[in-house]
């Protein structure tokens, strides 16, 4: 019989639809890593992966040819799951059509830092956990011990921890959440060894409810983890350290943050930045395959802390989803070495030189105390290769130039090897340091604050340091490799990179006009500030909190300044997740910002003054309180961005210098500078953009 034409139509589009149905089903497949940023950056043997399509019931993964799909359950839509096994290297997981490529590290690293570091000594036997137990000596020579995992609870009678006992005591403390919820607060915490670093962290879990997995999530947690970065540099290598950045805050587990952090993520035991950002993303990368995936990751940090944060978020975007630093520096390497090496060499001229007033002195170097010079000349040191040897290693294994030539090198550029490389002639860190036709103390001779003569003496013996930090005649001349690198692979932070999306809280307490001086001065957030305006054409990320030097509270969440920050850095975060529209996610994230989260600082007498912050003195009540001086570079002409490394120099012109000089003088000058000077009106030598985000070594 003869079917109909319609019929006969209708049959094949049938038919057509079941044939290709789960062709087009399998082509949706997609698989994706949620445990780092990147699939080449995996470590450990595990990875925790997400999929999503049509018809997962029926969907079979496989890695490296090997069926795993019973590591994975549905939840949300989503295939989620941890697998385990990978080898080290390349592995390939395939879902249907889908395909990924995953490259996994070792536990111990390295995974984008480079060979490790030697001589490298243990710290786990004097690691004491929340649980106030020792880890005890290390079992290879990665530093490596058992994971532990304890739970405790905050007592009602002083608000310590105490290991929880089988019986729920009489005086466990409840708590309440960010996120309105009311738990018993008892706190899971983990510790052990990743990236031959000590690592621990604790959220709010009732281990009534069982231990948490990816799809059973904290029972207290509000989905958010803060990991906090310690301070520090001097002292900072060879060795794993016996402490954290801490994870013991009540105001964070009690709001149910999960907090974490890493012995190689404070800057007192490693002054390295890429070692840091290594270490923080082997360690939450093991976190989210352990409870889950966070809402956020918020980098929180003092000082070496602060150097991390942004280095770690300019340069290794998906990381940090927010920032709260204080005592801020955009980085170690230039923002604060320029300044203490200067202040170094400063205070050595000063120690011979002949009648300059203390005021004098103050004026050339630009800070608010001449206290300064010293206190920071100290801290300039870190560039010596045989001052700041930790205690832990032996001194028979330390540098020494004449008895021990291939010693360990106890410096930050030496720590950071793997970054700068070697030097072929001299055989130490290639080093980024240059102050050639820097002419210190020019804007105090303009403003008449020194005389010429004095001006002259100031740059004609200032000098330079050889490689092993000695005072020499000659100016520093910086090794043209490493400024490529530093600028390449932003070692000195660029500011447009990761951070351009990035909210910033940046809490200072002035201690500028300290009687002995500090090196935490608040010029630093203003050389943020403008890196990041140079960069993205505005700092609106960028929230300035200025308070007393005794503030009280200081940088801490028992100060409600930090506390009432924080909550609206959630709300922003929160704004721009949701936020789909059209853009860059710089745009998005400033048209979600908070209106109430603003530029302020609080007078000495704590009342609040909501108004921009800006580098400048006494002209505005914020800086009329709490000056802006600025450092020795600044004095000879540079911008606050603080962002060149070696200038570009030009001719001497009369027309510079507001004094007059003398034939006699202006012949000494320009034989000083036979190359010129620093012409600061444009980019310095090699200056560029970074090449790209997650530079490895």
């Amino acid at each position: 019989m003869k079917r109909p034409a319609a019929l006969v139509a209708l049959l094949a589009t049938m038919l057509a639809a079941v044939l290709v149905t789960p062709a087009n089903a399998a082509s949706d497949v997609r698989i994706e890593v949620l445990s780092t940023p990147r699939a080449d950056m995996v470590s450990a043997g595990d990875v925790l992966l997400g999929i999503t399509g049509r018809h997962l019931d029926d969907l079979k993964v496989r890695l490296n040819g090997k069926d795993v799909t019973d590591a994975f359950s549905q939840q949300s839509g989503k295939l989620i799951g941890v697998v385990r096994g990978l080898k080290d290297g390349r592995n390939t997981v395939t879902a249907a059509r889908a395909r990924l490529e995953v490259t996994n590290h070792p536990r111990s690293g390295p995974l984008l830092a480079g060979p490790h570091e030697a001589p490298y000594v243990c710290g786990t036997a004097d690691f004491v956990t929340l649980a106030k137990a020792k880890l005890g000596p290390p079992s290879d020579a990665n530093c490596s011990v058992p994971t532990r995992v304890d739970y405790l609870y905050r007592s009602t009678v002083d608000r310590s921890l105490k290991v929880l006992p089988a019986t729920k005591p009489a005086d466990l403390a409840t708590t309440t959440t960010s996120d309105g919820r009311t738990v018993p607060y008892i706190i899971r915490v983990e510790t052990g060894v990743i990236n031959r670093s000590i690592y621990e962290y604790a959220v709010l879990n009732d281990p009534a409810g069982g231990e948490p997995n990816v799809l059973k999530v904290p029972s207290g947690w509000n989905g958010r983890l803060v990991y906090t970065f310690g301070g520090g540099c001097p002292g900072g290598w060879y060795q794993q350290g016996s402490g954290t950045g801490g994870v013991n805050d009540d105001v964070l587990l009690g709001r149910g943050y999960a907090v974490a952090s890493s012995s190689l993520n404070v800057f007192g035991v490693n002054c390295n930045g890429v070692l840091a950002a290594e270490t923080m993303s082997m360690t939450r990368e093991h976190i989210l395959e352990t409870i889950g995936v966070p809402r956020q990751t918020i980098g929180w940090g003092c000082s070496g802390g602060s150097y991390q944060v942004f280095q770690i978020a300019d340069d290794y975007p998906g990381l940090l989803d927010g920032i709260v630093a204080s005592c801020v520096f955009p980085e170690v390497g230039f923002a604060t070495l320029h300044t203490i090496t200067d202040a170094l060499l400063l205070d050595h001229y000063f120690k011979s030189a002949t009648g300059w007033t203390d005021e004098q002195k103050r004026a050339a170097a630009g800070f608010g105390k001449v206290g300064t010079i010293a206190n920071l000349a100290g801290a300039g040191r870190r560039i010596d290769p045989r001052v700041y040897c930790p205690a832990q290693l032996p001194v028979a294994e330390r540098y020494d130039p004449v008895s021990n030539p291939d010693g360990a090198r106890c410096d930050v550029y030496d720590h950071q090897v793997n970054v700068w490389g070697k030097d072929p002639s001299t055989g130490a860190a290639r080093r980024p340091l240059d102050n050639v036709g820097i002419q210190y103390g020019l804007d105090a001779l303009n403003a008449g604050k020194i005389t010429a003569a004095e001006f002259l003496d100031l740059n004609r013996s200032i000098g330079g340091f050889d490689q092993d930090a000695n005072f020499v005649p000659a100016r520093t001349v910086a090794d043209p490799q490493a400024i490529k690198t530093a600028y390449r692979t932003g070692q000195l932070i660029n500011g447009g990179g990761g951070l351009a999306s990035t909210p910033i809280i940046d809490y200072r307490q002035y201690w500028d006009e300290l009687p002995n001086g500090d090196i935490h001065l608040i010029f630093h957030s203003f050389s943020l500030r403008e890196r990041l305006r140079k960069a993205n054409g505005d700092a609106d990320n960028q929230i300035m909190l200025v308070q007393a030097g005794d503030a009280p509270g200081g940088f801490s969440t028992t100060n409600p300044v930090l506390t009432d920050a924080l909550s609206a850095l959630d709300r922003w975060m929160d704004a721009v997740d949701a936020d789909h529209g059209p853009g860059s996610s710089h745009a998005r994230l400033i048209r979600n910002k908070p209106a109430a989260l603003t530029d302020a600082c609080w007078s000495p007498t704590n009342q609040k003054v909501v108004e921009e912050q800006v580098d400048g003195i006494g002209t505005t009540t914020c800086n009329t309180f709490y000056p802006v001086w600025p450092a020795p570079r600044q004095v000879a002409g540079a911008s606050v961005a603080n962002d060149i490394i070696k200038c570009r120099l030009q001719p001497l012109e009369r027309s510079d210098y507001k004094v007059p000089l003398t034939t006699v003088q202006w012949k000494a000058l320009r034989q000083m500078f036979p190359d010129g000077v620093c012409d600061w009106s444009t980019s310095g030598v090699g200056q560029q953009k970074p090449a790209g985000s997650w530079p490895t070594f």
